[in-house]
């Protein structure tokens, strides 16, 4: 076994060829080693687990003596941990190794974070915490945005390479314990013998962390693969193919975890093909599952060509199946009804599926947040849904991986927060935003107060500052074609489905602006409920950050300050702009804090930020005055651009690529 410290050392040499390079390759993974902790293992079980918690203590601790003890526990579930002191000695016990290792990295996390280690007891509010790779066996990744796949499809499964390792034991680390391999848009060759022996190295590699491997399938793989002539969820080839298929599988992986589905969206394959439901489909690769414990999770993400307001499709299609799906199915749900925005109120699936396992499926990647070109930390926007979502109603949670090859794992160095920031709250939704950026920051850069306290006030106004210059007010989905990068809401493409156009969305025209899910229009809003329907549905009532979202507003509309719609528009642009320039300045300022490498990455980044920061606010203010034909206020800063110029940018970009500086600055 390769521990975590040895794989991480040999990553850093492949990169920078020191390990006192701050590259940002370690993560927040960052302890000094060679402590020589004194850790005693009170138990006669022997395991790759245990054997890494015990080597990262060993290496890392610098408290107290630790006993580490398997220990049956009513009060903990499988994989939590208890901490107590007796004597001079501290115990860590678990019902499980895995239980151990989560505890180590709680101890360790602490150390760093300059916090005592204290009586607790840890269990996750998870027992499904999982991580979805959008990843192609080609290799390029589907809104990835640093570098490429890290599996290296080619060499495996007769070479595998320390950064398997180093991956896992971050993951474990902040307690992920799932992984699904592949992108939803599925290739079938995945379920091949071929690429399941690979698959199978990855699972053996990642076993010792406590991570499953799931694989998301493609549901015409009987076609595909079988060379049977349908994929029909009730005929008996098909059945019996997937659970030959299935056993296969496990004959592998004793372990593997299931599958994950993406049916009868965007043009991927699915039981409606058929003339059959989403249950149907989800069901009989359930019963294939079964037998091995393994699960099904059906994506709600179902939008298709429709006269329907597609806000409202995924509760339209799935509320009449709920109590009709295997007990071993989870129905996983976008956390907004939309498309992952920078703001969205949250998909009234949740709460309306009361017989259902339901898990919310969040982005980590940044595809309509800036790439990894932008600062923007995310956990505000979940914490924003768990308000609304009780976490308790939840089976499970998933995100949307950021990872690739760049020697940071995550392009913008800042990204590698929100990858922290979903393990954190996959394992406990209760812990605040303010919370996880400290012991992020404390762990990645510096523990000084006065770097954490300026860093962190960044970190917690990125988010905001980003709908404030995207999209404020509930705008949503004005993004330039394809790849979701730049703004583009004059976008008109001949022939293109209506609801790929970002007219759908915003609907401006010369009475006002937004989309009307009231009453009086799609009636999106009786989907919520009642007390958030009258909430919603009412113009004076409806929360200024979701009123577009709702409502159609006239322009000259008064809000709550006495300001007109489109002079707090204007002002939220404004705003967006303005606090990015105020990271610039906090950014500078704590320059003797962080190291040469990464201080830089970051300002050019943050410059990049604010001049995309003015394009987006040009953009659409420029464009949605010629509607309005109201002036801009005049405390607020002019546009630097034309329109007509604008409208000629094009980012000559792909799906798997965040823009360059340097093509941005050629075509702005």
């Amino acid at each position: 076994m390769k521990y975590r410290f040895f794989s991480l050392i040999c990553i850093v040499f492949f990169f920078t060829n020191q390990m006192a390079a701050e590259d940002g390759s370690l993560l927040w993974l960052r302890q000094s080693q060679g402590a020589n902790a004194s850790v005693e293992v009170s138990t006669q079980c022997t395991s790759a687990t245990l054997n890494l918690a015990t080597e990262e203590l060993r290496q890392a601790w610098k408290g107290n003596p630790i006993t580490l003890s398997i220990e049956k526990d009513k009060q903990l579930a499988p994989d939590g941990f208890r901490i107590r002191y007796m004597k001079e000695r501290l115990i860590l016990s678990s019902p499980t190794p895995i239980g151990l290792l989560y505890g180590a990295y709680h101890l360790l996390r602490r150390q760093e974070c300059g916090q005592p280690a204290c009586d607790t007891t840890e269990n996750p509010a998870y027992t499904l915490r999982i991580l979805n790779h959008w990843d192609n066996m080609d290799r390029t990744i589907e809104r990835g945005y640093a570098g490429k796949s890290l599996w290296n499809w080619e060499e495996l499964p007769d070479t595998s390479s320390g950064r398997y390792e180093a991956y896992a034991g971050a993951n474990a680390s902040i307690g992920i314990n799932g992984t699904v391999l592949n992108n939803v848009n599925a290739s079938p060759q995945i379920l091949s013998t071929t690429y399941l022996e690979k698959v199978k190295t990855l699972a053996d590699t990642f076993r010792p962390y406590g991570i499953r491997v799931y694989l998301s399938v493609n549901f015409a793989s009987p076609i595909i693969l079988g060379k049977l002539h349908t994929a029909d969820p009730l005929d008996k080839q098909v059945i019996r193919w997937w659970k030959d298929k299935t056993r296969e599988i496990y004959r592998l992986i004793p372990d593997f975890g299931g599958f994950l589905v993406k049916a009868n969206s965007e043009g991927q394959p699915g039981p409606c093909d058929f003339g059959r439901t989403h249950a149907e489909g989800a069901n009989m690769l359930a019963d294939a599952l079964k037998p091995y414990k393994g699960i099904v999770m059906w994506r709600a993400f179902v939008y298709n060509p429709s006269d329907t307001d597609r806000a409202k499709q995924a509760y339209t299609e799935f509320k009449p199946l709920d109590g009709k799906f295997r007990s071993n199915v989870i129905l996983q749900v976008k956390n907004g009804p939309i498309d992952f925005q920078p703001r969205e109120p949250y998909n009234p699936l949740f709460g309306a599926m009361h017989e259902t396992p339901l898990m919310a499926e969040f982005q980590i990647t940044q595809e309509y947040l800036g790439h990894s070109n932008h600062l923007a930390y995310l956990a505000p926007m979940w914490k924003e849904f768990f308000r609304f979502v009780a976490p308790s109603s939840l089976r499970a949670v998933a995100g949307v991986a950021n990872i690739g090859t760049d020697k940071n794992w995550c392009g913008h160095p800042f990204a590698q927060a929100n990858w922290y920031a979903f393990g954190r709250l996959a394992w406990n939704p209760a812990i605040s935003s303010e919370e996880i950026a400290d012991e992020w920051l404390r762990q990645t850069f510096s523990n000084d107060k006065n770097f954490v306290g300026p860093a962190s006030q960044m970190m917690l106004e990125s988010r905001e500052a980003v709908v404030n210059y995207m999209m404020p007010l509930g705008l949503h989905h004005i993004f330039a074609w394809g790849h979701h990068y730049g703004p583009e809401p004059w976008c008109d493409i001949p022939n293109a489905r209506p609801d790929w156009m970002p007219s759908y969305y915003h609907n401006a025209d010369n009475i006002g602006i937004g989309f009307n899910r009231s009453h009086t229009g799609s009636n999106a809003t009786a989907q919520y409920p009642d007390s958030l329907c009258r909430l919603y549905d009412d113009l004076s009532t409806c929360p200024e950050k979701y009123l577009l979202w709702f409502h159609h507003v006239p322009w000259t509309f008064r809000l709550n300050n006495g300001d007109t719609l489109w002079e707090e528009l204007c002002r939220h642009y404004d705003n967006g702009v303005q606090q990015v320039r105020e990271f610039q300045k906090i950014w500078d300022k704590v320059e003797e804090y962080v190291d040469d490498e990464r201080f830089k990455d970051i300002q050019s980044r943050l410059k990049t930020q604010v001049r995309d920061a003015v394009w987006w606010k040009d953009a659409c203010l420029l464009y949605f005055q010629e509607y309005s034909q109201l002036p801009i206020p005049p405390s607020m800063e002019r546009p630097i651009h034309e329109l007509e110029d604008l409208k000629r940018v094009k980012l000559i970009i792909s799906n798997y690529e965040c823009p360059t500086k340097e093509l941005l600055n050629k075509n702005r």
